[in-house]
């Protein structure tokens, strides 16, 4: 069955951003590229595996789900799950053999009813204000697991909360230095922890000192830069050499051409009315898709050439002016995030269309949607 719209994800690239990282990190940092979300859209079962292949060590997963389809998929390296496990399926995690981030000592009594041998690793709040376990507390959560032999606090971790938005890190390195802090705290009172990691995209590219034994690398792991204040950070401090591919191309076809006539509206809410004639081409996305119904200034490639967005974005459909592009005919590819000829879209350039950043432009793109690697 023919596809209608698609999306191309370059191994080449996945590769290679792991190779950038493995170069930053050396080769006794844990390499764990997060694949939740999908992948940030780039598909959680062949992305993961593409990661492990090119040097990745552990993966990193938000759901117990993702951590169950990766291991139906044969993946067996490490998985760390991000996010919460509900009580009721923490003896999967056992079962799999998955690290999981643990804040709370009801999950802890949980997994010691079950008895069977699992690895955890201890969330330390410092100033992001999600999961995490307060400082004060730590001692004696940490003491608390210990009660129960078949637990093992195999790592300590945290979370920035404002290292990729600002040029101005003074915040996270106060959180850097609570981390710190926490570790002593932690290694004084005779607990062995064999892994810390705090390291998000950003912080493993600007700064060597939150690279522990363990990262964490996320959007940049898909070829994308965690904010322009990260880019322009890296460039600041003098660095050069350290290159992302972007992995990620959306395409859909052209399902209508169509002319008409000065003085027409088009799409809903008769937003848009027609100046002179016009030619259209309807394309068969929509923000059920996940091309986002508020975008402004939007437009999509082809023929090599933008064709702007005219009226609102539909259900299933948008529709663009073709008028000034020469040849254009029915189930053309259009590109709607990628490069076609000398024109680009990137994720970034879509998030300015969208009002959003490029983390949500690739992680909202439909499951359903096929991924092609090549």
């Amino acid at each position: 069955m023919k596809e209608l719209t698609w999306v191309e994800v370059s191994k080449e690239a996945l590769r290679h951003n792991i190779g950038e990282f493995r170069k930053i990190v050396g080769k006794d940092v844990i390499l764990c590229p997060c694949v939740k979300a999908n992948a940030y859209g780039h598909g959680l079962i062949e992305t993961g595996k593409v990661f492990l292949e090119s040097g990745a060590d552990w993966l990193a997963v938000n759901s117990l789900y993702e951590a169950v389809s990766l291991r139906e998929a044969k993946v067996s390296s490490p998985i760390y799950v991000l996010g919460y496990v509900p009580l009721a399926d923490l003896a999967m995690v056992c079962e799999l053999d998955l690290r999981i981030v643990v804040y709370d000592k009801e999950t802890v009594e949980e997994l010691g009813k079950i008895g069977k041998p699992v690895k955890i690793h201890l969330k330390i709040e410092t100033g992001n204000n999600r999961q995490g376990i307060l400082m004060d507390d730590l001692l004696d959560f940490a003491g608390f697991v210990s009660e129960f032999s078949n637990i093992e606090i195999e790592g300590v971790a945290t979370h920035f909360a404002n290292v990729e938005d600002t040029t101005d890190h003074s915040y996270a390195e106060k959180q850097l230095e609570k981390f710190n802090t926490a570790i002593e705290r932690l290694e004084d009172a005779g607990f062995k922890i064999k892994l810390k990691h705090c390291a998000n995209s950003a912080a493993t590219i600007l700064f060597r000192e939150t690279h522990f034994n363990m990262v964490r690398p996320g959007i940049a792991a898909y070829g994308m830069w965690p904010s322009k204040e990260t880019y322009i950070s890296y460039l600041k401090d003098g660095g050069e050499g350290f290159k992302l591919m972007p992995a990620f191309t959306w395409k859909t076809r052209i399902a209508q051409i169509k002319t008409v006539a000065a003085g027409e509206y088009i799409g809903y809410g008769c937003t848009y009315k027609t100046g002179s004639e016009a030619r259209l081409a309807i394309l068969p996305i929509g923000y059920y898709d996940g091309y986002d119904r508020c975008v402004h200034g939007a437009y999509v490639l082809i023929r090599g050439k933008r064709a702007y967005v005219r009226g609102r974005v539909c259900m299933n459909i948008i529709m663009v002016d073709v008028s000034d592009i020469d040849g254009v005919e029915l189930e053309d590819e259009v590109v709607l995030i990628g490069r076609d000829g000398e024109e680009f879209i990137s994720a970034e350039d879509f998030g300015n269309f969208a009002g959003t950043i490029n983390y949500e432009v690739t992680t909202r793109v439909n499951d359903r949607i096929k991924r092609i690697y090549n």
